[in-house]
């Protein structure tokens, strides 16, 4: 039986927390794993930063798919499609940032009720992704800004990619 409290079943609550994991009373959502994100996240479990690339138009790719958004390039190499996995640098840039000032509002309560910053940042490889950039304070995140990934583990041995300020950058 579930009973209803403050909008949300029992049995939702337990479904919601599911996907999540704790850390120091922080609680972030664990984003889930599919067949064409696999290798990415088996990646992350060595700390190193994937980014699926076309060898068909020579671009990179991200978030993984099973082909490619620009020249509809289908498959992975192990198909014999032009999609394969390459190394990036973990180097980036801000493109454009964001705070949250109100976590709760958003459900993010890893954030302890601090406000923190969303981006969309751009790989030296040419792929733009949208994380986190922790390690300033939220409002000194800027366009232009050099950032490096920044690793933080998630209950499965994965870790999920965010982002910090490059040396100098602080």
């Amino acid at each position: 039986m579930t009973t209803a409290r403050a909008g949300h079943t029992e049995q939702a609550g337990r479904t919601e927390q599911a996907g999540r994991t704790e850390q120091a009373g922080r609680t972030r959502f664990e984003p889930p794993v599919g067949a064409e994100s696999g290798p990415f996240w088996d990646a992350t479990r060595e700390g190193r930063l994937l980014v699926q690339w076309c060898t068909r138009c020579d671009r990179g790719i991200f978030y993984p798919r099973a082909f490619c958004p620009y020249c509809a390039g289908v498959g992975g190499a192990e198909v014999g499609g032009p999609l394969e996995w390459r190394q990036a640098s973990g180097r980036a840039t801000v493109h454009a940032a964001v705070v949250e000032h109100r976590p709760e509002a958003a459900g993010a309560a890893f954030a302890d009720g601090a406000p923190f910053c969303i981006a969309l940042v751009d790989l030296e490889e040419g792929v733009r992704m949208m994380t986190n950039v922790v390690g300033s304070p939220p409002e000194d995140v800027h366009s232009g800004m050099a950032v490096t990934v920044h690793w933080e583990p998630l209950s499965d041995g994965r870790q999920l990619a965010l982002f910090r300020p490059a040396e100098g950058e602080a």
